[in-house]
This record gives structure tokens, sequence and C-alpha cells, in this order.
């Protein structure tokens, strides 16, 4: 193998695993990111800022407040070295007046002499106080004699006793010689400059948001067959193109349906009569056992007709409102036990959900009229909770085989041994129940129920 297969192979394998690590670092944060648009913008605003507002307080602590307090202090430092000096060095001046009017007016230091033992024990240092430390550095290196130091006795001035031969000199400076007393004062403005950046980003990322809000509740709104009147593009010219889409594709849905149930019209029109004129011709004809059975086949085609034009349709532009599903399931019990069948009713929840009633309810009477077909007990239970509402219907009957129960959903199928196989049906009454919970946003699962038949379950979001 040549240098150059060598090369390519190492770098194809650095790429694997780079991209592994990726994808594995993508699965880690994957899991603690926030999933709403608003939280990741804010994210993204949020993290750069405070990356660079740490960057620009460690370089400023560290390159400007640091040095900058070093230096003052090695400066203090060096005034009192030289206050040492002129006092070992001037023994003349017996009262140390001069060399306290030179500390008082030239360094700006106040100088007391105390008596040699008259050196207080070493204090607890403060956990992090830089002038603290940087006096103790400096004393140490530039006079090298015992010292103590106060730094947090008064807020505005340094206690300094150094040992000297005969006496104990005593300095108060004042703590902004020694200290970048101005740090804190950047520090505020730039917490508070960045949170008033941060609170305006806020708003304008809210206000931003607030149209794709807006288009996500109206397009689901459309989806559950209801209205959003207040609706209009708003925001971005990227929002505003994204609902000005929506819309138009609502209307093409809604021009589209609009066609098809003129054109079933005129269908239904056109096959009413000619079925008319045949029940009238039989009707003159007279009666015979062959002409009972031609009104039989007329009356079934009849019935035929209407399943398929109701299927296809649909609600019929009924408008979502406010509807008490206790009072429509208890129209469906009081039905199939007119019909001489067996039900009870439960709901558990606020009863009130905003659905298309008569739409709805013909979704639900569909399932129990298939269930009343084939058994003799039916169960109707509802339950409401803050994001579905769920109706289950179940019966004794015989059941559907689990490989079939979404093959029964399929328009005009007629299984040989199935439950839905019915005198005279059409094999439409689940696939218009499905079509109906669909177009409110849900859908229709069968199971097995505890009866020993079958579970329908009707679950639509409210």
């Amino acid at each position: 193998m040549s240098t150059l297969d060598t090369g390519l192979t190492l770098i194809r394998t650095a790429s694997r695993r780079v991209s592994a690590a990726n994808g594995w670092m993508g699965n880690a944060f994957k899991g603690w990111m926030p999933t709403g648009l608003y939280a990741r913008a804010l994210l993204i605003m949020i993290v750069p800022m405070v990356v660079l507002q740490s960057v620009v307080a460690f370089v400023f602590m560290e390159r400007h407040w640091n040095t900058v307090t070093r230096r003052l202090s090695a400066s203090v430092v060096q005034d009192i070295a030289g206050l040492i000096d002129v006092y070992n060095g001037y023994p003349q001046d017996k009262d140390r007046a001069q060399l306290r009017r030179i500390a008082q007016q030239r360094l700006n230091l106040v100088v007391d002499f105390l008596p040699v033992g008259d050196m207080p024990p070493p204090g607890p240092k403060p956990f992090f106080s830089l002038l603290d430390q940087s006096l103790s550095v400096q004393i140490g290196r530039q006079i090298g004699r015992p010292f103590w130091i106060d730094t947090v006795g008064n807020s505005s001035l340094v206690e300094i006793r150094i040992q000297l031969a005969d006496a104990v000199m005593r300095i108060f400076a004042q703590r902004s010689a020694a200290y970048a007393s101005n740090s804190e004062i950047f520090l505020f403005w730039m917490v508070g400059t960045s949170s008033i950046l941060l609170i305006v980003a806020v708003l304008f990322l809210r206000n931003q948001i607030r149209p794709i809000l807006r288009l996500a509740d109206a397009a689901e709104s459309f989806g559950m067959g209801r209205e959003a009147p207040n609706f209009r593009p708003r925001g971005a010219r990227e929002v505003r193109r994204a609902s000005q889409a929506f819309l138009e594709m609502k209307s093409r849905i809604e021009r589209s349906l609009e066609q098809r149930t003129a054109m079933l019209a005129g269908v239904s029109h056109d096959l009413r009569t000619i079925l008319t004129r045949f029940k009238l011709e039989l009707a003159l004809i007279g009666d015979s056992p062959e002409l009972e059975g031609m009104r039989k086949d007329v009356d079934e085609m009849s019935g035929m007709l209407e399943a398929y034009l109701a299927f296809a349709r649909g609600d019929g532009g009924e408008q979502a409102q406010p509807t008490d599903m206790t009072q429509s399931l208890e129209d469906l019990r009081s039905d199939a036990e007119r019909n001489g069948h067996s039900a009870t009713v439960q709901f558990h929840g606020l009863p009130v959900v905003t659905v298309k009633p008569a739409s709805f309810k013909r979704c639900l009477g569909n399932l129990v009229s298939n269930a009343a077909k084939h058994a003799n007990a039916i169960a109707i239970t509802g339950h409401r909770d803050h994001r579905y509402l769920t109706v289950t219907i179940d019966d004794d009957g015989p059941g559907i085989p689990p490989d079939m129960r979404e093959e029964v959903f399929k328009p005009f199928l007629r299984l040989d041994d199935a439950r839905n196989q019915d005198e005279g049906g059409t094999g439409l009454g689940l696939a218009i129940a499905r079509d109906i919970a669909r177009a409110h946003g849900g859908d229709i699962l069968l199971g097995e129920s505890p009866q020993g038949g079958l579970r329908a379950t009707v679950r639509i979001p409210v």
C-alpha cells in the first residue's frame, strides 16, 4: 500500500470517527434541548451573549482589573517603603512631624507610630480578596518585614502595620489608591445593558413567533373542521408567504369539495328521476311475484345510492359548535333500546365538546348500528380530558379478525363472514364513520372488547 493510500485511509477513519462523535453529541443534546421554536430562538440569542459576556469579563478581570490592582498596590507599597527609608535615614526627626507631613501632603497617606508590641494577631483572610493578596505579596517582596493588614474593616480605607526596629508604623491609605474600584461599575453596565438588550430581543421575538403560532392554530382548526375567522397573513415576509399559501390551499380544498357536492347533487337528481320512473311503472303494471322482486331491487338500489351520496358528500358544510356529548350518547342508547338491544352509557369529564353535531352523531350512530346488527348488549363510554374526546363502543358480538380490522374501513368492502355483512348493506357505514372522525382531526380504531366482541374507539382532539 502506498503512502497516499495510507493517508486516505487515515483521513476516512478520522472522518468516520468525527461523524460518529457528532451523532453521539447530537443525540446527547437532543434529550434536554427545548422543542419549541420560541425557546430555541431564545437559546440561540442567550448562549452567544452569555459566552461573549463571560469572555469579556474574564479578559477584563484577568488583564485589566488584576493588573491595575497589582500596580496600584505596588505603588502604595513603594510609598510606604520610601517612608520607612526616611524613618531609618533621618533619626533627628524625633517626633516624626516632617515624615507625617510628607506622607499626608505628598503621598495622601496617614502615618502613625505605635509601640513595638502593638501588633494585632493575624486575622482570617477573606475568601476572595485581590487587594489583600496583592498587598501581601508586594509588602513581602519590597519591604520584607513583619506586617499586618486590614482590607475589610473600613470600606474606604486600608490599614497597614509594619514592624520596625523600635516601633510599629501604622499607615492608612485610601482603598481607591490601591484597588481598581471602577470594576464593579463596568460589570454593572455590562450586565445592565445586556439585560435591556435581552428584554428587547425577547419582546421582538415574541412578536415574530406569534404569527407562526396563529398559522399553526389555523391549520389545526382547519384539520379539525373548524373555522379560524380572524386569521390573516401577518409577521415577516416568509411567514406571510406561508400563511398566504395556506389560505390558497384552504380555498382550493373548499372549492374542490363544493364542486364535488354540486356534481353529486346533479348525479343524485338524475338517478333519482330514473328510479322514480321505475317505481311508477312498476306501480302501474300491478302485483305479481316477479314485480315484487323488482320492487325490492329498486328499493335496494335507492338505498345504495343514498348511502353512496352521503359518503361522497361528507358533512355538507356543517359548522362546528359546542355540543353536549352526554345528551348525544343518551340519544344513541335510546335508539338502540328501541330496536330491542341492551345498551348502557357512561361519560367522564366535561361533556361540552366543540364538534359538528349532526356529523359526529352520525359517526357514532354508524358504529352503534354496526354493533347492534351483530350483538345483543352494547356499552357506550365517553371520556374527555384536556386534549381528547374518546368514545368507546363495546359489544358482545362475534367481532372482526385482527387482520381485517383495517380492511373493513374501505368503501364498499363486504366480508363474507364479517360482522358488517348485512342484508341490503352497502359496506359504507364504517367508511363514513372514519371519514367523519378524520374530518374532526381524529380517527377510529378497532380492537378486542372486554365483553368478548368488538371495541370501536373514536378519539378526536378538543
